[in-house]
């Protein structure tokens, strides 16, 4: 069992469940009880595929594993890649499977959409550089989507997905510039365009994040409590100051300021 729980990295799985549930927040705020079953159901998706999506990732990555990952199933020979690959298959289908108990045709169309990304990803985008980031971000932003879809209002998490899909692009490009030297396999966007010009395209990916933000105070959605967003976004414009000279820095500033943003989203949509 622990050799399965390390392949799917059920820490991360769970950590998954709160753009899903800040996203029922968000729609619902303190309404979400009613919506109980729908939520159980769209984290319980949300676990089941990011853990497929893991295994698939450790299926394709295995030849890299043995150096960048060690101490992974598979590099270790605890697990064959192809019982990963069998695991991954199964949990990705349950995935698929659980999302019709919601009878909403959006987040069927959400998780099924996610479904074909992520494969897609773990194929042939991931290598491709730009393209990977782009579709690991918007994998993040159907997260809110998905919890929105959940409660029947999934206009009002549009701005916060997007949001999140932004600066997730700009802080997927820190880490490419982060990992330059060691990456294996794939043409990223810091040795397609130089580190600078990469550099400049997530700088602008975590200033227009922030931009959108003023969307929901401008349309009245949110509470005073909302106004904490303006942290985070101190934090994004920062980070696309310093990412030019340190991106390690800039991607790690990333997380705390969408730690912020959440908070700033989920109070401002419970305390009106």
């Amino acid at each position: 069992m622990n050799k399965y729980l390390r392949l799917f990295r059920f820490g991360n799985c769970l950590m998954g469940t709160l753009g899903v549930l800040a996203g029922a927040l968000i729609a619902s705020g303190t309404g979400v009880a009613e919506h109980w079953f729908n939520v159980i159901v769209a984290s319980a998706v949300v676990v089941l595929f990011i853990a497929g999506g893991n295994a698939f990732n450790d299926y394709t990555d295995r030849d890299i594993d043995r150096t960048a990952h060690p101490g992974r199933p598979i590099p270790t020979g605890e697990m064959r890649p192809k019982d990963a690959l069998i695991a991954g298959a199964a949990v990705f289908v349950l995935s698929a499977a659980l999302s019709f108990l919601m009878r909403d045709l959006l987040c069927i169309s959400l998780v099924l959409i996610a479904c074909v990304l992520m494969v897609s990803y773990e194929l042939f985008l991931k290598r491709r550089g730009f393209v990977g980031n782009v579709t690991i971000a918007v994998l993040i932003g159907m997260l809110f989507l998905l919890g929105g879809a959940a409660v029947g209002n999934v206009e009002i998490v549009i701005v916060g997905a997007c949001m999140a899909a932004l600066v997730n692009v700009g802080r997927e490009i820190a880490k490419d510039v982060e990992d330059m030297g060691g990456d294996e396999g794939r043409r990223t966007l810091p040795m397609r365009i130089g580190v600078r010009n990469a550099c400049t395209v997530a700088a602008v990916a975590l200033i227009v994040g922030p931009v959108l933000s003023v969307l929901p105070i401008i349309m009245g959605y949110f509470g005073p409590l909302y106004y904490l967003i303006f942290a985070a976004d101190a934090v994004f414009i920062y980070s696309s100051y310093i990412i030019y000279g340190d991106a390690r820095r800039a991607q790690k500033l990333c997380k705390y300021a969408m730690l912020i943003a959440l908070a700033a989203f989920i109070l401002g949509a419970v305390y009106i």
